[in-house]
């Protein structure tokens, strides 16, 4: 089975107990059981994980920042897993491997990855003009009809950056804002420059849903999540809320309120769970599963399309970053002689990251529940570690407010 399959090929055991028809699956090919490396004796790798831990506790002190949960993986072998601070500013729980998170746009990730399985398997072609599915995108010139799915999912719709982000935000029906971008002025001719969207990019929910004749989370859940042995993935604010451990959002030690606006354009936004999935996402991404994600597929996805500005802008994390480009869903860009590949997210209260190098099979997830933007940057820290470089201190945590990043 699937399952079986994917995760014997990650090497894992679940976090939680498995569904009883999960457990029937999973009997045909059990996976090998390791045990998670939570603890310092359990780290094991190429990289100083002492050493990485008292950075992650320094950064953590920083006001900016209320809980977090990390894991590398090197060689793609699972090395560290950890949880720093609390699930909330008001009497929260300590962040453990089962804590859930949203992952805000890294679930880009999945819906490129939902799109480029579909495709593989016949369901439609990543070179079909979106005029054939009969969605809700309207663009200037009624240029929706010719522009592709690859286009679509490379951020290539000409439109000017996060259009109408704002319209959503402020309550409005997902559908009716992509029917009235066609009377916004066009950054660049459609299929000719990336501008990156969110609510445009949930135009994808529709095309898989016409396709598949299934809600687009079932399809995410029984192709995806569910082979790659991710339990605790879910879509929407009911997986969030309905969790037994979640981090709440925050901002500066402040309790925020759960906002729920981009969990309604859940292709590019909707995505939840805890950093021990999001590991075996990135391991999947990597490689580790092709019963699930064979190599043609990933191929697909990460290979960039389009040019990109920086994606950590004039920081010096941005300039350390060169080609940047942009894949379906997937961010590229060279650092220090090396190609990584990822995404990160932001949504009020909580922000994420997952950075790899497929080469090597070594990458960083971190999921935390602040606005804090430092953890953006000790993903270079890490990669030195790995790569042993001379220590930079990336963090610069006296006063430097990081990089802005959008949803």
């Amino acid at each position: 089975m699937l399952l079986a399959a994917g995760l014997g090929a990650l090497g894992w055991t679940a976090l939680h107990r498995p569904h009883p028809v999960k457990i029937r699956e999973a009997a045909a090919a059990p996976a090998t059981p390791l045990a998670l490396p939570l603890e310092p004796k359990d780290w094991r790798g190429e990289i100083d994980y002492r050493a990485l831990d008292a950075r992650i506790q320094a950064m953590m002190a920083d006001p900016s920042m209320q809980g977090l949960a990390i894991a590398v993986v090197e060689n793609g072998r699972l090395s560290f897993v950890h949880g720093y601070g609390l699930t909330s500013p008001d009497d929260g729980e300590k962040v453990g491997a089962d804590t859930i998170f949203r992952w805000a746009s890294l679930s880009k990730t999945v819906a490129s990855t939902l799109s480029a399985r579909l495709a593989r398997d016949g369901a439609f072609s990543l070179d079909d003009p979106l005029g054939k599915f009969g969605t809700s995108l309207r663009l200037p010139g009624d240029a929706q009809n010719a522009l592709t799915v690859a286009q679509l999912l490379s951020q290539r719709t000409g439109l000017p950056r996060n259009a109408y982000d704002g319209w959503l935000e402020g309550g409005r029906d997902p559908r009716t804002i992509r029917q009235s971008l066609a009377a916004v002025a066009p950054q660049c001719p459609p299929a000719t420059c990336h501008t990156y969207q969110n609510v445009a990019y949930d135009t994808i929910r529709e095309v898989v849903e016409t396709a598949t004749h299934r809600p687009y989370a079932d399809e995410a859940r029984q192709r995806l999540f569910l082979p790659l042995g991710m339990t605790s993935a879910t879509i929407g604010a009911d997986g969030l809320r309905g969790a037994s451990h979640w981090a709440r959002p925050s901002h500066v030690g402040r309790a925020l309120p759960l906002a729920d606006a981009y969990y309604r354009i859940p292709a590019a936004a909707g995505v939840n769970s805890n950093i021990v999935d999001l590991a075996r996402w990135m391991q999947a991404q990597m490689g580790q599963a092709p019963a699930v994600l064979p190599a043609e597929v990933l191929a697909e996805i990460q290979r960039p399309r389009v040019d990109t500005g920086r994606p950590y802008g004039n920081s010096p994390l941005g300039r350390s970053l060169d080609h940047p480009g942009y894949g379906l869903g997937m961010r590229s860009f060279g650092y220090k002689g090396h190609r990584l590949v990822g995404h990160s997210g932001a949504v009020d209260g909580y922000r994420s990251t997952m950075m790899f190098d497929p080469a090597t099979k070594t990458g960083v997830v971190m999921l935390w529940n602040s606005d804090g933007s430092l953890p953006f940057k000790l993903q270079a820290e890490v990669f030195d570690l790995y790569y042993h470089l001379p220590f930079t201190d990336w963090l610069q945590m006296k006063g430097d407010p990081g990089p802005a990043l959008a949803p």
